[in-house]
């Protein structure tokens, strides 16, 4: 079915067809409408979900939480400051392997206020044991949230789903959308079947122990290995949603990158952007590309590595300050995953994007330009730069 949504309406109408047992909610820009529509399918009488309206964030988490561990499937939506409100939980959830289900609408971290995009707040919480998959536009967000669900829910995975889209570039604008029916939703994502959980009298148990010394290595080392077991399970799931929809996703995405010698790495909605420009590049005869990380957690290290491998000049683009002097996020996985290539291509770290700072093709072929002067001179110059902040210097 052709429909014309907002990436909140798609992701609401995804969660409407998953029809979970519970909702916690709160509102915080832009994820707002997310339980404001679904909240009207309650009403509506379209779903069975229990909506649970809680006085904060932290709250919202703890009602997914205590669902989610009473063996009910559990969903929320939250953004920015909302997410940084959670942070104790989100590690509660994960380490409690409960497959809770998020739609996380990128926005800046306060401080300074600020309610536009950038990726501050799920990487703030990019160790805290969530898978994260994040969505170019809202065709991806819609289909993201319905393959989240038979990710987490694996035995093997049993890790809750951070479905992630940017704050009111994908959040409010509206796009053309190819929704599936509900049935076949329902019977993709199937029946939930939690092997153990609180009201399973037949074997009872406590969620959330206190771990002493002589357990809480090894109950982190199962999470380790749930989240390496996480990357052939998306790519099950994925698998399977081309056979229902069509659409094929990976762990990344190769944007013209078959004899690609420029290159860039990012992620979100952005890569739209950056597309458009690769395509103005290559009808110049320039040998550019793009790699878009779907999936940030797990990370895709050795996929990426073999993708840039023959590459000459590399430039990640971040949308979140690491604060850490060297780079952003981004460009530290990749610089790491890179490490191993017997022979690896120049990089770069642009932080690009924040608080909502707009990027346009002439920036991307700005970056492409310096990649170009980088792989005919070998100088590299600054390794660490940000771009489109207002400066008497140089930034790019």
């Amino acid at each position: 079915m052709k429909s014309r949504l907002s990436g909140n309406e798609a992701v609401a109408y995804a969660l409407q067809q998953l029809n979970p047992d519970v909702m916690g909610a709160f509102p915080i820009t832009p994820s707002t409408e997310i339980p404001e529509y679904f909240a009207q399918y309650v009403a509506d009488g379209q779903v069975n979900t229990e909506f649970v309206t809680v006085e904060s964030e932290h709250s919202s988490m703890s009602v997914c939480i205590a669902a989610q561990a009473a063996g009910a499937r559990s969903v929320c939506a939250t953004s920015s400051c909302g997410l940084a409100l959670m942070y104790e939980l989100l590690y509660v959830a994960a380490s409690c392997r409960l497959p809770i289900t998020l739609a996380c609408v990128n926005r800046a971290l306060t401080g300074p206020i600020n309610i536009n995009n950038d990726h501050s707040d799920s990487m703030g919480a990019r160790d805290s044991g969530w898978i994260q998959i994040y969505a170019e536009n809202n065709q991806e967000a819609y289909d993201n949230i319905i393959m989240a669900m038979p990710i987490g829910e694996t035995p093997g995975v049993r890790l809750p789903v951070m479905s992630c889209m940017d704050g009111f570039i994908t959040s409010h604008a509206v796009e053309n959308i190819e929704l599936l029916d509900s049935d076949v939703v329902q019977g993709f994502i199937g029946e939930y079947q939690p092997e153990n959980y609180l009201l399973k009298k037949e074997n009872p148990l406590a969620v959330g122990p206190y771990d002493v010394s002589a357990y809480y290595m090894e109950h982190k080392v199962m999470q380790a290995e749930a989240m390496k077991a996480a990357k052939n399970r998306i790519l099950e799931v994925a698998a399977d949603f081309e056979k229902i929809s069509g659409r094929r996703y990976g762990l990344l995405e190769e944007y013209r990158m078959e004899d690609a010698e420029l290159a860039l790495v990012l992620i979100g909605s952005t890569a739209g952007t950056a597309k458009a420009a690769v395509d103005q590049l290559r009808a110049k005869g320039e040998k550019a590309g793009l790699v878009k990380i779907r999936v940030f957690r797990p990370f895709p290290g050795q996929e990426l590595a073999k993708v840039l491998a023959g590459t000459k000049a590399v430039a990640i683009m971040d949308k979140s300050e690491g604060l850490a002097g060297g780079g952003g996020p981004l460009f530290a996985e990749t610089r790491s995953a890179l490490y191993d290539l017997p022979e690896r291509p120049y990089l770069i770290s642009i932080v690009y994007g924040l608080g909502g700072r707009d990027v346009k093709t002439d920036d991307i072929e700005t970056v492409f330009s310096r990649l170009a002067h980088i792989s005919s001179s070998s100088q590299i110059g600054p390794v660490y730069t940000h771009m489109g902040q207002r400066s008497k210097e140089e930034t790019v």
